[in-house]
């Protein structure tokens, strides 16, 4: 429902099986630089702040943080339960980072598209990524 169109990737993009655990990335031995879940259910989150690495997804996050290496979740859920709070304090203890895709509304946006942008800027930021999808709060002029 999400993706009518299905998920599109960019040309030569490797692809892994969800229960395969042969993915690099899956290994201590090559930890990932930085692992986004966006959207993040909650489900997802609850999995992954208690450990469950039934499949390549969840054994990524924890290798991520087990490794020490920049977790950004993007939960999709609203509202939170105590029990969805207490897997985020887990997880913010654990170093991963929460970042709810709360978009910029007084960005200016023209299109649903423009305000997500707003929230993907946010996530490029995280992990270093030099992006201009969104703009910059400026400084006031005197």
């Amino acid at each position: 429902m999400e993706l009518p169109d299905g998920l599109k990737l960019p040309a030569g993009a490797q692809t892994h099986n969800l229960k395969s655990m042969n993915a690099p990335f899956a290994s201590g031995s090559n930890p990932p630089d930085a692992m986004v879940v966006i959207p993040c259910t909650m489900g997802t989150m609850g999995r992954i702040a208690h450990g469950y690495s039934e499949d390549v997804l969840l054994r990524a996050a924890d290798v991520t943080l087990k490794e020490k290496r920049k977790l950004i979740l993007v939960p999709r859920e609203t509202p939170m339960s105590l029990i969805h709070v207490k897997n985020m304090e887990l997880l913010l203890l654990a170093g991963a980072i929460i970042l709810p895709a709360n978009p910029s509304f007084y960005s200016g946006a023209d299109s649903v598209v423009q305000i997500v942008d707003t929230v993907v800027a946010r996530v490029l930021d995280h992990i270093g990524i030099p992006n201009k999808l969104a703009p910059r709060w400026a400084e006031e002029k005197e």
